[in-house]
C-alpha cells in the first residue's frame, strides 16, 4: 500500500479534491467491532456496498446480505439507485455517501423492518434538516463513538484519521433518545 507524507482526510484527497463519488472502502476492523456490539435479525442490504467492504464481513459472520451500489466497483448489483429503489428489507448497515447521508437516512428508515445502521462523521449529528426530519423521530437508538480515528484507503493512499465517526444505529420499533457508547 502507498503511504503519503501529506495529510488526507475523508472526502478529499491528499491534494484537498474532494473524491469522486466519496466512495471511501469502509475498514474491516470498524465493521468487526460493530457486530461485537450489535446482533441482526433478517436479512440485510447493504445498498452503497463499494467494493464489498462491509458485506464481505457480514457474510463472513453468517448474515444473508444483499449488497447493491449505483456506481460498478465491481461487487454487487449494480447499477442500482437506492434513494430510487422500493425494496424493504430487515435491515440496511452501510457507510452512506457523505454528500447524500441525509438522503440515505430518510430512504433507509422507510425501507426496512428492524434496523438500519450508518456509519458516518460524529458531524451528522449537526444539521437542522436532520434535527427535524431524522432525529425528531426518536429512532436513533445507539451511537459508538470510535474511541480511535478510522483509516480510511483511497486510491491505495492510507488517509490519516482526522475526522471522527461513528456507527448511529436505527431502529424503527424504538421511540426514545440515543444512548452513546464508546468502541
Amino acid at each position: 500500500m502507498k503511504t503519503s507524507s501529506a495529510l488526507a482526510y475523508v472526502g478529499h484527497n491528499s491534494k484537498g479534491d474532494r473524491v469522486k463519488n466519496d466512495f471511501y472502502a469502509t475498514p474491516t476492523y470498524a465493521t468487526e467491532i460493530l457486530l461485537k456490539k450489535e446482533k441482526f435479525v433478517g436479512n440485510i442490504w447493504e445498498c452503497a456496498c463499494g467494493d464489498g467492504a462491509i458485506s464481505k464481513v457480514l457474510i463472513n459472520k453468517g448474515y444473508e446480505v444483499y449488497s447493491s451500489d449505483l456506481i460498478d466497483r465491481g461487487y454487487g448489483n449494480t447499477p442500482e439507485d437506492f434513494l430510487k429503489s422500493d425494496k424493504v428489507f430487515d435491515n440496511i448497515i452501510t457507510n452512506p455517501p457523505f454528500n447524500l447521508a441525509t438522503e440515505f437516512n430518510l430512504k433507509a428508515l422507510q425501507s426496512v423492518k428492524n434496523k438500519v445502521v450508518f456509519l458516518c462523521k460524529l458531524s451528522h449529528l449537526e444539521g437542522i434538516k436532520r434535527a427535524d426530519v431524522i432525529f425528531s423521530q426518536k429512532k436513533l437508538k445507539k451511537i459508538y463513538v470510535f474511541s480511535k480515528r478510522l483509516n480510511f484507503t483511497k486510491d491505495g493512499i492510507k488517509a490519516n484519521g482526522l475526522m471522527s465517526f461513528g456507527w448511529f444505529i436505527y431502529d424503527v420499533n424504538f421511540n426514545g433518545l440515543p444512548e452513546v457508547d464508546w468502541i
